[in-house]
């Protein structure tokens, strides 16, 4: 019979796996503060020796949650929007939604992160101010834009809508029918968001 540790190539990433999305689920419902390592080998389904052997220590397991938590956020974000694109604001948009949708517990963990002051909100925010900066002065230089704008501050705010509704999810939710994250509730955001930015940044048409 093969350790948990050892045995073929596809069992190790795999047990690889059911650590990191264990340890995703409590930091973002616990904080990483609250989660220990003994916590997410049970929930994991794996022993506590198993958890140490990949990860080492809690700070490894939480470099590699983080890891995990960037790539899922910004290689999407970060992506050319494409020249059949008609409206880069939907599509933006839209693979927002759709990091919120598929990815909850990255969403949620990424609230407290970028609450609790932590470097995963201080990384994710930088990331993200760096990639709207060259897509607004992008759309400023080919006319999209109001000739007056203020383009840090379009980046940021246009940042705030969606890094300020994972953060403040609780109390946006007492206020909704459903979760945020369904599916009815994102396409009522993105078309919110979407006329707030146009109404307020854009040429009329």
């Amino acid at each position: 019979m093969r350790s948990e540790a050892g045995g073929t190539g596809v069992e190790v990433p795999r047990s690889i796996e059911k650590i990191r999305s264990a340890a995703l689920q409590s930091f973002a419902a616990h904080g990483t503060a609250a989660t220990t390592l003994r916590g997410v080998a049970a929930a994991a389904g794996v022993s506590l020796g198993l958890v140490q052997h990949h990860f080492s220590t809690k700070a490894g397991l939480i470099n590699a949650v983080d890891e995990h938590v960037i790539d899922v956020v910004i290689t999407p974000m970060a992506e050319p929007i494409s020249e059949l694109a008609t409206d880069s604001v939907s599509e933006v948009g839209q693979r927002v939604n759709k990091v919120f949708a598929e990815h909850p517990d990255v969403a949620a963990y990424l609230g407290r992160a970028l609450v609790d002051g932590s470097q995963l909100g201080v990384t994710i925010f930088d990331k993200l101010y760096e990639v709207g900066m060259l897509r607004w002065q992008q759309r400023a230089a080919r006319g999209e834009t109001r000739p007056d704008i203020d383009l840090p501050w379009a980046v940021i705010n246009a940042l705030i809508l969606p890094l300020g509704a994972v953060s403040m999810r609780g109390h946006i939710e007492r206020n909704l029918a459903a979760p945020f994250t369904a599916p009815e509730q994102l396409q009522r955001w993105q078309a919110a968001v979407n006329e707030l930015l146009r109404e307020g940044l854009f040429r009329k048409s």
